[in-house]
């Protein structure tokens, strides 16, 4: 009565050049699932399609960052399977345990509570202009470590002050999940853009238009569900609809809670930024 398995899987070709980099952030993305439902992860698989001729030393690297990423979370990788292809690919099958009473789910925002994210926005950018060779190492640097960095302590600290509504911000973007968690909980949002937390280089890859192709799908199917204030500019917009890889948690807070869980967050060192509202009604609002 106390124990639910909950179990997920995420693999995807290369976002950075470096082959352990590659390799912790698929893990880190992996692991989010689980902690983006209240769950502790125990057991993972790995997932990899790798090509024949790529060099031993880069699928060590590979595999090696997966598994100093997961041995960081507390867990075990039992093994896995791996296939020949073209591009290489990696990513786990991960295995958790959640109290089903405390489960964090995307039904469970209510209006009255605080919108708190985890992580910035704008590593789609980032990649996409490291892919088109145009990203200096800082601005990459700067990225990989939020993409490795677990949502671990994000989601105990979520259990910890009474949190029910939560999910993980990745391919879909901000404004995607948050429309999921809108959905599911049949209530609305109101963001301020002001307050969401961007990388450093975010808003001028975002004047030159560089965003992956998912920028572009999730604003055409998103968009309809979302209001902007005119006085935010196109490419500000786009930052919302930008995919994250291994992005942060957007937990929906009780405003009893929200002092204690902020000051909690400060004292481990997790960042956590106040970014909108829940409302009664539908839809997403950014003001």
């Amino acid at each position: 009565e106390q124990r639910a398995l909950v179990m997920t899987t995420d693999f995807f070709t290369p976002v950075v050049d470096d082959a352990y980099d590659y390799g912790a952030i698929a893990a880190a993305n992996a692991l989010s699932d689980v902690y983006a439902m209240g769950g502790k992860p125990f057991l993972a698989l790995n997932i990899a399609a790798l090509p024949p001729g790529l060099p031993a030393e880069l699928i060590s690297d590979i595999l090696r960052g997966g598994a100093e990423t997961v041995r960081a979370a507390g867990v075990v990788i039992a093994g896995g399977h791996t296939i020949q292809d073209k591009e290489p690919k990696y990513g786990l099958v991960v295995l958790g345990f959640v109290d089903p009473a405390r489960l964090l789910t995307k039904s469970g925002a209510r209006p009255g509570d605080r919108l708190v994210l985890t992580k910035p926005l704008g590593f789609g950018t980032t990649t996409t202009a490291l892919k088109r060779g145009i990203a200096p190492p800082e601005d990459v640097a700067e990225v990989v470590s939020w993409m490795r960095r677990l949502n671990k302590f994000a989601s105990e600290l979520a259990l910890e002050f009474g949190v029910r509504g939560a999910t993980d911000i990745t391919g879909f973007s901000l404004l995607g999940h948050a429309w999921e968690m809108a959905q599911a909980s049949g209530v609305g949002l109101r963001l301020d853009f002001a307050r969401i937390p961007l990388v450093s280089c975010a808003r001028r890859y975002a004047a030159e238009f560089v965003f992956p192709g998912g920028a572009y799908d999730n604003r055409l199917y998103f968009g309809q569900f979302v209001s902007f204030d005119p006085a935010i500019a196109e490419p500000d917009q786009m930052l919302l609809f930008d995919p994250q890889t291994s992005g942060g948690l957007l937990l929906s807070v009780p405003e009893k809670h929200l002092k204690a869980l902020l000051q909690r967050a400060e004292e481990n060192d997790q960042p956590a930024w106040v970014i909108g509202e829940v409302l009664e009604g539908d839809g997403i609002e950014v003001t």
